[in-house]
């Protein structure tokens, strides 16, 4: 990515702060983070999540996860992510039977171009998954979290 060219954008003062400070951008300033129109839907979602996400949120939550912190039910445009890790730009979806109908997958679709274009890193555990073997799950997410960390060289703190 050149920075030049990003500086030379009219930016935010805070895009242009990470700009200069060599931290990883997070996004454009086109990319709308938990805009308005999804407000009201991220609030029920985190009122009403499911038994999966319940339990993946008591292991995120309080940076529990090497220090990272963890947000549920985030929105980017018009989607709403389960969980997100601003810092590693990393996004998990927990999936369940509904992600198996057509619409669904062709929104799913959707999802997955744009994270993967605003360079973010999507994974999609499906509840089977966790119902089959939770322990397992969560060792290959912490293995996730260690993996995008050293890609974005961030030293990881193994004692949380």
């Amino acid at each position: 990515m050149n920075v030049d060219i990003y500086l030379n954008h009219p930016l935010p003062l805070l895009e242009k702060e990470r700009i200069n400070s060599k931290k990883p951008i997070l996004f454009d300033s086109m990319t709308k983070l938990n805009p308005k129109k999804t407000k009201k839907q991220r609030q029920y979602l985190r009122g009403h999540m499911t038994k999966w996400e319940v339990r993946l949120w008591n292991e995120l939550k309080g940076k529990k996860m090497f220090g990272f912190k963890v947000r549920r039910q985030h929105g980017i445009e018009n989607f709403i992510i389960d969980f997100y890790c601003p810092q590693l730009k990393l996004a998990f979806e927990i999936d369940g039977i509904v992600h198996h109908y057509e619409d669904k997958t062709v929104k799913d679709l959707e999802k997955d171009r744009l994270l993967k274009a605003e360079g973010i890193k999507l994974i999609r555990i499906k509840n089977l998954d966790f119902e089959e073997d939770y322990e397992s799950t969560i060792l290959y997410l912490e293995d996730v979290f260690r993996d995008r960390a050293k890609e974005f060289k961030i030293d990881i703190n193994e004692d949380i």
